[in-house]
């Protein structure tokens, strides 16, 4: 199933269960599985540090495009049950960050990592600053997903049913 738009096809942006007009696509990229999600709210799935228990690893990367609020793209990244680290890749204290947080080293490390690219950088370009933020962020834990499979590929897509 190949989706051109943020809502999955036949589903309306209307109300209803918080499952309604969810889609997922999933796909593999090496040693990680991943899912694209469309629509929804992220947290309706439930907090994600339970599902890093037993050693996973579990990387989020919010990105609400279609938000009519200046929403930053959020990453956060769990592992075995704890929060390691979490931020904005805009890095401008907005929507409740303040840096980097989640556990000391780790958090820490990567806000090293932000401050040495040169971010914050209020005169920056919100663009640019998200995407020099993302590529610290993949650096630093070895992430690397494939764009073109992705955007413009063919993934296996499921759609959650109403619990």
């Amino acid at each position: 199933m190949s989706w051109t738009a943020w809502r999955a096809p036949g589903k309306s942006d209307t109300y209803g269960d918080s499952s309604d007009g969810i889609g997922l696509r999933l796909g593999r990229a090496g040693d990680w599985t991943y899912s694209v999600a469309y629509s929804g709210w992220w947290g309706e799935f439930g907090p994600l540090a339970p599902v890093s228990r037993g050693g996973a690893d579990v990387c989020l990367l919010e990105y609400e495009e279609e938000n009519g609020k200046p929403v930053p793209p959020q990453f956060a990244y769990f592992h075995d049950g704890r929060l390691l680290s979490a931020c904005n890749l805009h890095l401008d204290a907005s929507w409740g960050y303040q840096g980097v947080e989640g556990d000391a080293a780790t958090a820490a490390r990567l806000q090293e990592l932000l401050s040495a690219a040169g971010l914050p950088d209020l005169e920056l370009n919100r663009r640019e600053a998200y995407r020099t933020a993302l590529g610290v962020v993949e650096d630093f834990f070895g992430l690397l997903l494939p764009k073109a499979p992705i955007v413009n590929g063919t993934l296996p897509a499921v759609l959650p049913e109403p619990t």
